[in-house]
C-alpha cells in the first residue's frame, strides 16, 4: 500500500529539515493521490527538479514505492524548473511542489535509474 501523498510530504520535509536543509511546501495538491514535484534550489540561481517516475520503473518486488525522475538537471538555472512547473500545473492542477533550498543539492529522493 502506498503513502498518501501528504505523508510522503510531510515526511521528505522533515527528513530534509533534520539533514540541515530547508523544505517547504510551494503547493498543495490531492492528499490521497496527488503528483509530487520536488524543486532543488541551490541558492546561487541554479535548480534541479524532480517530478514522479514513469511507470516502466517500477519493478514487481516493490510496485507502490515512490520514485522520482529527474525533470531538470542540476545546474540549469532557476528559471527551467520554474518554467516546467508551471507547465505540469497546467496538466494537473492536484500536484504538491516541495522546495528544498541545500548548498549541496542533496534532494532526499529515491531516484530511479534511466
Amino acid at each position: 500500500m502506498r503513502l498518501k501523498s501528504a505523508i510522503f510530504v510531510s515526511a521528505l520535509i522533515r527528513r530534509a529539515q533534520v539533514e540541515g536543509a530547508y523544505a517547504v511546501m510551494v503547493r498543495r495538491g490531492a492528499e490521497d493521490a496527488g503528483a509530487i514535484f520536488v524543486k532543488v534550489s541551490r541558492l546561487d540561481g541554479t535548480a534541479a527538479l524532480y517530478g514522479p517516475a514513469p511507470q516502466s520503473a517500477f519493478d514487481e518486488a516493490s510496485p507502490s514505492d515512490r520514485k522520482f525522475s529527474e525533470l531538470v538537471a542540476p545546474g540549469r538555472p532557476e528559471t527551467d524548473a520554474d518554467a516546467r512547473l508551471v507547465r505540469e500545473m497546467k496538466f494537473d492542477p492536484d500536484l504538491y511542489v516541495v522546495e528544498i533550498e541545500d548548498r549541496q543539492g542533496r534532494h532526499f529522493l529515491d531516484i530511479a535509474a534511466p
